[in-house]
């Protein structure tokens, strides 16, 4: 009667202790599966924002405008920035997901009604020259700042294209009579 006693309350321990192993184990799963510190975090969906508005403005600029100089800096811009897209998603670690589809829809929105001249000033000044100067900063804060050794490698090596980027966004705001900073 004794070993009933004991078994029946052993297995009442381990029955009532089973939710609390099982919390234990999700909670380090998940704290391996997403091991990025705060400013990593930021830098992927800085990034991944970046570019993927980038080539979601450049494909409206392709209907949206019928100026020539536009059209070739919108194309030049969703070629390197889907190559850029791949570049971050193969230099994230393992589990940590990179935002797909995430444009800033503010501005994906102001754009959308917009059409010729109008468009090309709004499209130069948000996407081309303001975009690309958030992204420099960004990608100079990873380098700077973040933690993750393949993600600051990443910035590195993506830096150089994003500068000739904002240096031919400046460029185009001039021959346009664009007021950029």
């Amino acid at each position: 009667m004794k070993t009933t006693t004991f078994s029946t309350l052993l297995a009442a321990c381990l029955i009532t202790s089973a939710p609390l192993v099982h919390a234990q184990t999700e909670a380090a799963s998940t704290t391996m599966a997403n091991p990025l510190s705060d400013t990593d975090k930021a830098f992927v969906q800085a990034a991944s924002m970046s570019s993927s508005t980038e080539i979601d403005a450049s494909k409206l600029a392709m209907t949206h405008s019928s100026d020539k100089d536009v059209k070739s800096f919108a194309r030049h811009m969703m070629m390197d920035h889907t190559k850029l897209t791949v570049q971050l998603k193969m230099a994230a670690p393992k589990g940590v997901t990179v935002p797909k589809d995430n444009s800033d829809t503010s501005i994906l929105d102001s754009l959308k009604p917009l059409k010729g001249k109008d468009f090309d000033t709004a499209y130069i000044t948000k996407v081309g020259v303001e975009g690309h100067k958030q992204a420099v900063d960004a990608f100079q804060k990873e380098i700077s700042d973040g933690q993750n050794a393949d993600l600051k490698t990443a910035a590195q090596k993506a830096l150089p294209t994003i500068q000739e980027h904002y240096k031919m966004a400046q460029a185009l705001a001039t021959k346009k009579g664009v007021s950029a900073q």
